[in-house]
């Protein structure tokens, strides 16, 4: 072991949070250590990100912050991005380093996708008998709230379009767009991806923070995924009207209303009048 212990830290969203740079300093107040801190990138379960290095960016963004923050305070650190599921990023750091605890930041246990996988437990089975903390960290206090888009057809409606733009106005919100998979034989989804890219292109010109993906064909399955792996605070269904619409006709807002637990919002869009060609 190195003759300076070194503190494994496991974060994304939470790098930010108060609270981990908290435990951190303590430690370092009773002895002097070093720290890596890594930040997994989840891949979804189903389907592709669209431009995926733009979530990679916002990961590297607080790494940097909180490995800035640790070192104004006089604490060796360094750290990464790591584009893996958290688990196996931890099992190839206690591999090629030596480690002798374990820090891990989540949200709280009602957002945190990485406790609906039982991220933590897995972590202190991989660990040994190295001591892991958990530390449980609210940041859509100090980030803001994380905004779930659940739009395919209608992506490019003007409004669905306003009502982002409204939410953002709204106060400090991070959006993603999940984009179901219009056939789920086909590998490529070019059409839904032109569509996706082009909303995104739009609103991030707007200064909006926004990202993508092409996801599971089913609109419910697709949602309750991301919601297991991303933080999630609200939703925003975008649909045709009425009977135009399938995800209507198969109740979809009413079911992730009664099964997420989480805001719904439901925008209707006009494809005779408000989709472009």
């Amino acid at each position: 072991m190195t003759t300076t212990p070194q503190i494994l830290v496991v974060a994304n969203e939470t790098l930010a949070g108060d609270e981990l740079v908290a435990a951190v300093k303590r430690r370092a107040e009773k002895r002097t250590v070093r720290v890596i801190v890594v930040a997994p990138v989840t891949k979804p379960r189903a389907g592709y990100v669209v431009y995926r290095d733009s979530r990679r960016a916002a990961a590297g963004r607080r790494l940097d912050r909180t490995v800035s923050g640790l070192r104004k305070a006089g604490i060796p650190a360094h750290g990464a991005v790591f584009d893996d599921d958290p688990l196996a990023a931890v099992k190839d750091l206690l591999a090629s380093e030596d480690i002798d605890e374990i820090v891990v930041s989540t949200h709280p246990n009602a957002k945190s996708g990485w406790l609906r996988k039982n991220l933590l437990d897995e972590i202190r089975k991989a660990a040994g008998d190295r001591p892991v903390e958990h530390i449980v960290s609210d940041a859509s206090i100090q980030s803001g709230a994380n905004v779930l888009v659940v739009a395919n057809e209608t992506v490019l409606g003007e409004p669905l379009l306003e009502r982002i733009r409204a939410r953002a106005k709204e106060g400090s919100a991070s959006f993603l767009i999940v984009a179901p998979q219009s056939d789920p034989v086909r590998s490529q989804h070019p059409e839904a991806e032109q569509r996706l890219r082009a909303a995104l292109s739009e609103l991030r010109a707007e200064g909006i923070d926004i990202h993508g993906q092409i996801a599971h064909p089913d609109p419910f399955t697709a949602t309750m995924q991301a919601i297991r792996d991303e933080r999630t605070d609200e939703i925003i269904v975008s649909t045709f009207p009425g009977a135009r619409s399938g995800w209507l006709r198969r109740d979809l807002v009413g079911r992730l209303r009664a099964e997420s637990g989480l805001p719904v919002e439901h925008v209707i869009v006009d494809p005779a009048v408000e989709v472009p060609a």
